[in-house]
């Protein structure tokens, strides 16, 4: 049955691309679920999966086993969401370990930096976003922000002190 499907979808037929998920959505959120053990982490990484399979059918020719090319397509899902998960976890955990914001709750902490940096003037609250929250490096920024890396680093260095006033602290 997967071989019709999988020369199906191939093809280009939507019918048969869904139901080439729908017989194996089940393997790929176990496999998924193996990987990172966590519910919402799982159903992320298996809709990942589903969107990359749309792409990546085509190019499927039956060199391996069409499970085989899905559990390893799976893998490399389930590898670039730990990524992601830890790229954001230290984008977070650096900013929000910053003097500024010592003493209060990671959860709280986040939340309450991140209402004060979009409260930042314009230029400021963008420099700290493309550089916490999208993990771009200076010289990123400043190309997105139209300015040079020393500007960029310079509305960063004023965002902390801005920073550091609304929570009350004055040192580094």
């Amino acid at each position: 049955m997967d071989a019709q499907l999988i020369e199906q979808a191939r093809a280009g037929d939507r019918n048969a691309f869904a139901r080439l998920i729908e017989a194996n959505y089940d393997f790929i959120h176990a496999v998924a679920w193996r990987w990172c053990g966590n519910a919402a982490d799982a159903e992320d990484i298996s809709q990942d999966v589903c969107i990359k399979l749309g792409a990546a059918i085509r190019g499927f020719n039956g060199a391996s086993r069409f499970r085989t090319w899905l559990y390893t397509l799976t893998l490399n899902a389930a590898r670039d969401h730990r990524r992601k998960v830890f790229r954001e976890a230290s984008r977070i955990t650096a900013f929000a370990s910053e003097p500024i914001a010592a003493g209060a709750s990671d959860d709280a902490l986040s939340a309450e930096v991140w209402v004060a940096v979009r409260a930042l003037p314009d230029k400021q609250c963008d420099a700290v976003l493309l550089i916490y929250g999208e993990g771009l490096t200076h010289s990123q920024a400043a190309d997105i922000m139209g300015c040079s890396e020393s500007t960029v680093s310079w509305h960063v260095h004023e965002a902390r002190k801005r920073l550091r006033s609304v929570f009350g602290r004055q040192e580094v």
